[in-house]
């Protein structure tokens, strides 16, 4: 047999019973949003590795399309992984390996549509920067040396640094800027690590234009020793 309730619990039943008439509505429609929206975010996520998944497989495709050098089926690939799947690393990968194929068949306009969507459609700035620097030396295999500044004028990664001016001193050498070419693969060399092999071909660079970093950098280094002798010996 149900108690009766008392004066105290039934003013707590006749509270609750105003607070959920005044906001029951709005809880509820909160509750209903916070676990769609946790049910979407789940939903999304299972689609992302879906994605993900068919992705890594049309990629798959495109590397055997590349090391068969069918270039019929490595461009309906690409075009596939672009329409369908731009978004993810491998479209940015496929975009790499695509425009690597045709640059060694000669094919440079195939090239420069890969690389420039590559640059164009990812957020990553790592990819966009090694897209651009490639990119910007197919430009200069057609001489088109004005568009390969273009691609090296804009904002790297700090990273980036040596690489942009090694290609930039790169351009300076086939337009007969000798003076322009060593500062550029100046900045280049100082920008590698000293057992870097990259900072050995620019050193070969320099070299080939009557410079010696290495007696550049001890001379610069021996200078500031020099003034503070001659400050010592001057007292």
């Amino acid at each position: 047999m149900a108690t009766p309730l008392d004066l105290q619990e039934q003013e707590q039943l006749d509270e609750l019973k105003h607070f959920w008439k005044k906001y029951g509505d709005l809880i509820t429609w909160t509750l209903l949003l916070v676990f769609g929206a946790l049910a979407a975010w789940n939903g999304y996520q299972y689609w992302q590795r879906g994605q993900a998944t068919q992705a890594s497989a049309l990629y798959d495709e495109v590397e055997r399309a590349a090391q068969s050098g069918d270039m019929a089926m490595l461009e309906r690939s690409f075009s596939d992984m672009k329409d369908r799947y731009g978004r993810t690393t491998y479209a940015q990968q496929s975009g790499l390996l695509v425009a690597k194929v045709m640059d060694d068949k000669g094919n440079i306009d195939g090239a420069k549509a890969a690389l420039a969507w590559v640059a164009d459609k990812t957020s990553d700035e790592g990819y966009q920067s090694i897209a651009r620097l490639r990119l910007a030396a197919v430009l200069m295999q057609a001489n088109a040396y004005d568009e390969a500044r273009k691609q090296l004028a804009g904002s790297f990664p700090a990273e980036f640094a040596p690489l942009v001016a090694d290609r930039i001193g790169d351009i300076d050498v086939l337009q007969g800027k000798k003076a322009e070419a060593v500062a550029q693969y100046g900045r280049a060399y100082k920008g590698f690590e000293a057992q870097s092999q990259y900072r050995r071909l620019v050193e070969v660079k320099l070299n080939a234009l009557g410079v010696d970093p290495r007696a550049a950098s001890g001379a610069a280094a021996a200078a500031p020793q020099a003034g503070a002798s001659a400050t010592g010996e001057s007292k």
